[in-house]
């Protein structure tokens, strides 16, 4: 008797065992993802969104990601705290909105007369830029990867036209990142404000200029109504968001769903990147047309050469706040040398000899 219910035992924990198991393997893994953008902002919001449609349909179903746009969390420039903290297992922004709270993670969305996009996501995947990246964000308890890019981004939009350097001088004027230091440098009061407030600041003449992207989505917001000169780039060649995910919760994924979320994310940054570049393309070639009180303009040489001046004095400066900054551009200006001869030899030229 006590051989038969010992045996009956052992049978009733395999089972108990074997039922918990698949339970496990049945359980579906639930995240959130709190991103900067609004709901209707594409292709922003689309990078995010697709990548959670992949994880889903990969996954078989077994892990699901909740995205929550800025107009439902209220926190568009706080990503980075509410992942960090675990409000939020994943985010999706960009780095350079955190120059304030840590330097080190500004050189990764972009930096002025930086690299362009395919340089850059080069740098990225072939070049160390990767390594660098999650060295930088490592504190915060984060693993940081590409998010989707813009492309060479537009200058911005101008009330007045700006012919000198005087002209700059006393603006008001919405620009992120390193080039706002460079602006701020050359007598420009930068602010940094949420993609949601920009046109209604604009419009109140709380700033008297802005940068977004390109016309792709700048057109839609309205900029053009109140700011009609509208200047090409140079503070924002290859403008890269970022995916942001909790380590700790990556960690707790199995093999293969992190493997998922790692390919989705990559495929969805860089699907981002062709549709902004459509976006733009049908914008570019309707805007002329569609809205002639729109005055393309490229700053003046003697404005160029001062802000070139402004931002080589002080990459110098910001490479003496931090080693990692410091080794970022580093990293970040040879794999530029290396690169930009071949991107002569073959776009520029291809391009120089067929315009």
């Amino acid at each position: 008797m006590l051989k038969f219910t010992t045996k009956l035992l052992v049978t009733s924990a395999l089972i108990a065992g074997l039922s918990t198991a698949a339970s496990a393997a049945d359980k579906v893994i639930k995240w959130k993802l709190a991103t900067t953008w609004g709901s209707t902002l594409s292709p922003f919001i689309d990078s995010p969104t697709n990548m959670a449609k992949l994880v889903e349909e990969m996954s078989g179903g077994k892990f699901e990601i909740r995205i929550d746009a800025a107009n439902k969390h209220k926190a568009p420039l706080g990503i980075l705290d509410m992942v960090k903290g675990g409000q939020y297992e994943m985010g999706h922004s960009a780095s350079y909105y955190w120059k304030g709270k840590d330097i080190d993670t500004l050189p990764f969305t972009t930096m002025p007369f930086g690299m362009i996009a395919p340089e850059q996501y080069a740098w990225f995947y072939y070049g160390g830029g990767m390594e660098l990246m999650q060295k930088a964000y490592k504190k915060h308890g984060i693993l940081a990867y590409p998010g989707g890019n813009t492309g060479n981004q537009m200058g911005g939009w101008f009330r007045k036209e700006i012919n000198t350097l005087d002209d700059l001088k006393g603006l008001k004027m919405r620009i992120p990142g390193f080039a706002g230091e460079v602006m701020a440098k050359l007598g420009l009061s930068v602010t940094n404000i949420a993609p949601g407030e920009l046109y209604t600041s604009l419009e109140r003449g709380t700033i008297d200029a802005l940068e977004w992207v390109g016309p792709g989505m700048d057109i839609s917001m309205g900029f053009h109504k109140i700011a009609p000169y509208y200047y090409t780039g140079w503070h924002e060649p290859a403008t890269e968001l970022q995916f942001m995910v909790n380590e700790e919760a990556y960690n707790k994924l199995p093999k293969d769903l992190q493997q998922i979320l790692l390919t989705a994310m990559r495929v969805s940054a860089y699907d981002m990147y062709i549709q902004n570049y459509h976006m733009s393309s049908e914008a570019w070639a309707n805007m002329l047309t569609e809205f002639p009180n729109i005055k393309v303009k490229t700053f003046p040489k003697p404005v160029m050469d001062a802000m070139k001046k402004a931002n080589d004095e002080l990459l110098e400066e910001v490479k003496k706040e931090s080693p990692i900054v410091k080794e970022v551009l580093e990293s970040q200006e040879a794999y530029q040398k290396k690169s930009r001869e071949w991107t002569k030899m073959s776009d520029y030229l291809y391009l120089k000899d067929n315009l």
